[in-house]
């Protein structure tokens, strides 16, 4: 059923209406998705940063498990 011209005119206003309310909500979304994107970075960041401290922590464990190491070996040839 084709739609007439009065009909279609007299539903301008809605239409109008609903696409404002539509675009409106879209924003909304796009905003949202641009602070999880944000925060996410922001996790990711983070994540990146304690991973660089555990990794030189774990680096001076094994550095300092090999000195002690040596120096028992000196310990055993001095006694």
């Amino acid at each position: 059923m084709p739609l007439k011209r009065e009909n279609a005119e007299a539903m301008q206003p809605t239409l109008e209406y609903l696409l404002g309310y539509m675009e409106k909500r879209f924003d909304e979304m796009t905003q949202r998705f641009d602070q999880a994107d944000q925060r996410f970075n922001d996790l990711q960041g983070a994540v990146d940063a304690y991973a660089k401290r555990a990794d030189a922590y774990f680096q001076e464990m094994v550095a300092l498990s090999h000195k002690v190491e040596r120096h028992e070996r000196w310990l055993h040839q001095i006694a």
